[in-house]
């Protein structure tokens, strides 16, 4: 879903005057070890499977809910990689819509599904080796996208 009821309301109070959101994002790797992105519609970057937590929702609740919404897949959160934001975490939509994330990163596991976009959001799924990692909208560092042995806050 590409924006809730909760944050169309927040927008109509604020129009697109920069707006923090709390937001999850989701390391999920295949059995080659190879990282998976969405490209989403009518964006010019690649991003992790992510989005905003919802309220009364729980950051593990909003990353499986966003994973499965963006991908198909049902995942299982196995731990908390890192808490990232701030002025390097903002972007403007193509409409003028500010943002700023304070992103929760979760390294997840698949549990089940089928790779496809269950809400539309996404136009192409695809995973790629640590090595050939595409442009990202938001700037995580590079040791999230490193084998499980290599990554250290």
């Amino acid at each position: 879903m590409p924006i809730s009821a909760y944050y169309r309301k927040l927008r109509e109070r604020v129009g697109t005057d920069l707006l923090l959101l709390p937001s999850v994002a989701a390391v999920i790797q295949n059995e080659k070890s190879e990282i998976l992105f969405q490209y989403p519609r009518n964006s010019e970057y690649w991003s992790l499977p992510a989005g905003a937590i919802e309220p009364g929702e729980s950051p593990y609740e909003a990353v499986v809910r966003e994973v499965w919404e963006e991908t198909g897949l049902e995942v299982e959160p196995t731990h908390v990689m890192g808490v990232f934001g701030g002025k390097d975490f903002r972007h403007t939509y193509a409409n003028g819509d500010q943002v700023e994330y304070q992103v929760t990163i979760f390294e997840c596991k698949i549990v089940r599904g089928t790779l496809e976009a269950v809400d539309g959001e996404s136009e192409i799924l695809k995973f790629f080796n640590e090595d050939n990692i595409p442009k990202l909208v938001l700037p995580y560092p590079d040791w999230v996208f490193k084998a499980n042995l290599e990554r250290g806050c």
